[in-house]
């Protein structure tokens, strides 16, 4: 594996991270939404990361990816497969007062847990900051190898 395609790794790293603290800032935003364009009460989004990897074992898919890294392919990493949201219940919270409440008074509120985001968000910022750190070993092995051949 080249240098660069580790900076390629790194670099899928950073935007799928980015991506889940995106999706955590909006379930925090969205904590005490009862009402949506669709018409219900905001329901929490998830990220889900697949691995980017090769085609397989065979001599022509190694032929097929050796290629594609020559070209600036992905040698792997990690990408956004794709963003679902959360189907556990509701909450139901008594308020008769509020516009979007039922017949009993109850509004179904998100089923956002305010702990669980800003532990994801967390998570995602460690996980970006960690890319980062990898990102600058690299792009100092490549100066150092540089350095080598003065």
């Amino acid at each position: 594996m080249s240098f660069l395609s580790a900076f390629n790794i790194c670099a899928s790293g950073l935007t799928a991270q980015r991506k889940r603290l995106d999706v955590a800032s909006e379930n925090l935003s969205n904590s005490e939404t009862t009402r949506t364009e669709s018409g219900g009460p905001y329901r929490r989004k998830m990220v889900v990361l697949q691995e980017i990897q090769g085609d397989g074992p065979s001599f022509r898919s190694h032929l097929a990816r050796a290629s594609r890294l020559q070209q600036g392919g992905n040698a792997g990493g990690v990408r956004v497969a794709a963003i679902v949201e959360d189907q556990r219940d509701l909450i139901p919270v008594y308020n008769p007062e509020h516009p979007d409440a039922d017949e009993d008074g109850y509004v179904q509120m998100p089923n956002v847990d305010l702990v669980k985001e800003t532990i994801d968000g967390m998570s995602a910022t460690r996980s970006y900051e960690a890319n980062i750190t990898a990102f600058n070993a690299i792009k100092l092995m490549a100066q150092k190898a540089l350095d080598i051949g003065k």
